[in-house]
């Protein structure tokens, strides 16, 4: 067993006496070193300047009746021991500069002794490991007796150590991304991946966050749930939620919108305006597509993150605004940055926590819990249960889960597209006809902004491979390459394509690794997705 070192403070009324009646009162500093089963090697006794007498005359009993134990009297410049920020200042001073050795000795910090301010600093030193060791509880004895120590108790704050405390705190993780998603069940090892380490970071973080990810996936969704979650959490204070897409934010208008102005900072100003940043004081505020915003408000804003104060429009004093920022995007801000279209300096400050949010093109496996989602979102809204019989659904999960399903538009085509069929199911069923006939109109929809996609007929096989090579080929093995270079040409990653090109076979398979099977099949003729992306974009 390790020595025990016990860390505590003095205390001046529990630890006094004197003369030899002293000894028939409980002091619990001196009572600790008084188990016979806890031998303590060593006692740190803090204690102020005013009253190193009294600590002396307990240094000097405990030599008395636990000779084994060491006992350094440690002065620490206190004038107010109720003063929580003096006496946390000086402990953790202290402790920082103290030689731990937890290979060699166990540590307790005595929490019995000292003001209440003295033992929630012990406490919180203790929880967060700048003292490495437990908390200790001493008691007198129900009865006391002469030489009864009473008891000890020790407290370990490690939460790891505690399974029903560790299983809440899971239970409540789980929950909480539960929320994120709206409980719907995704089944996207990456997006829920995504949503887990969100999820630690609303809660924890009040820094910069960055959404980027197509129109449509849901960026505006999730930062309205983070906002949601962190304020049931007590994660913000009392303000709300301010969202504003910086698309349609131009000209002076921007700047006025975001900051604010006086009244007369520029013509038709005629009231002052608090601005959005204002509203979101002590709330979370969501610049959607924020690659949209001018220089100079992204310098203002710059400003307004780091220092909480800006200028509003034609003000000549400083305003406040405590707010979270989450930022929406959907294009690489770091090509941007580089074609001096946004600031590098605010890209480094928003891109603490940035998160890429996959099209629903590439989470084809969440179709299905987003559909029976919608259908729920429905009949809440109409009053009205619409369900698929099972053709219907198999056929319209067939086409949705296909390459020939881009969703351009993501979750927003997705909605509009059961909504569209839940209105006009007779009965509240939805027919293979009714999915026939959404297809179509899907198909339509899309027409127009795949048809770029087909320009994969003009990928030169010869230049790819070299003449010789593409001429070798059979036509059989010319076509197939042909068909997957299309899928290439059209997917945002390898992994993309490879879920498109092994749709089918991918759901019989016990590990799935579209991304590898489909690197292979490129290997194979010379080919790599690096030199794809640069040939046929």
């Amino acid at each position: 067993m390790k020595p025990i070192v016990v860390i505590g403070f003095l205390g001046t009324q529990l630890d006094s006496g004197q003369g030899a009646g002293r000894w028939s009162k409980w002091r619990p500093t001196v009572a600790l070193t008084q188990h016979e089963d806890k031998v303590v090697a060593r006692l740190e006794l803090i204690c102020t300047r005013a009253h190193t007498a009294l600590a002396e005359g307990v240094r000097a009993d405990i030599s008395t009746v636990s000779p084994e134990t060491t006992v350094n009297v440690v002065v620490l410049d206190i004038a107010d021991p109720w003063d929580f920020g003096e006496v946390y200042t000086r402990l953790y001073d202290w402790a920082r500069n103290y030689a731990f050795d937890t290979e060699r000795e166990q540590y307790w910090a005595h929490i019995t002794t000292g003001t209440h301010v003295a033992q929630i600093c012990m406490f919180l030193l203790a929880e967060s490991r700048v003292i490495p060791g437990v908390l200790a509880q001493t008691s007198p004895a129900k009865r006391q007796r002469q030489g009864d120590p009473g008891s000890v108790a020790l407290i370990d704050l490690d939460l790891s150590r505690y399974d029903a405390i560790a299983k809440r705190f899971d239970a409540e993780q789980r929950d909480a991304v539960t929320f994120l998603k709206s409980g719907i069940a995704t089944r996207n090892a990456r997006f829920n991946a995504l949503i887990d380490e969100i999820e630690h970071v609303a809660v924890r973080s009040r820094a910069p966050i960055l959404l980027v990810g197509p129109t449509g996936a849901g960026k505006s969704f999730l930062a309205r749930r983070m906002y949601e979650l962190k304020k049931a959490r007590h994660q913000v204070g009392t303000g709300v939620f301010v969202e504003v897409n910086c698309a349609t934010l131009r000209g002076d208008g921007a700047a006025s919108a975001l900051f604010g102005h006086r009244k007369g900072a520029f013509t038709g100003a005629a009231t002052e305006r608090a601005g959005l940043l204002r509203t979101a004081h002590e709330g979370v505020l969501f610049l959607d597509e924020i690659g949209e915003l001018g220089l100079d408000e992204q310098a203002m804003l710059l400003k307004a993150i780091e220092e909480k104060r800006f200028f509003p429009m034609g003000a000549d004093r400083e305003v406040a605004s405590d707010f979270q920022l989450i930022a929406g995007t959907n294009r690489d801000l770091r090509e941007e940055v580089a074609a001096g279209r946004f600031r590098d300096d605010l890209f480094a400050r928003i891109n603490l926590w940035t998160y890429a949010l996959p099209g629903l093109a590439q989470r084809t496996e969440d179709i299905e819990p987003n559909i029976e989602h919608l259908l729920m979102l429905h009949a809440g809204e109409a009053n009205r249960v619409v369900r698929f019989n099972a053709e219907a659904r198999a056929a319209y999960l067939r086409f949705a889960q296909s390459a020939d399903a881009p969703w351009s538009g993501n979750f927003r085509d997705l909605s509009a597209s059961v909504t569209r069929m839940a209105t006009l199911a007779d009965g509240g069923r939805i027919t293979v006809g009714l999915v026939e006939a959404e297809i179509a109109r899907l198909r339509w929809l899309w027409q127009r902004a795949s048809a770029p996609s087909h320009g994969a007929q003009d990928v030169d096989l010869n230049a790819l491979l070299g003449t010789e090579r593409a001429e070798a080929m059979d036509l059989f093995d010319r076509l197939q390459l042909e068909a997957v270079l299309r899928i290439c040409q059209q997917a945002r990653t390898l992994s993309d394509a490879g879920r498109q090109l092994f749709h089918a076979s991918r759901t019989q398979r016990s590990v799935v690794n579209d991304a590898d099977r489909l690197r292979k099949y490129l290997a194979k003729h010379g080919l790599s997705w690096d030199t794809l992306s640069t040939a046929l974009r």
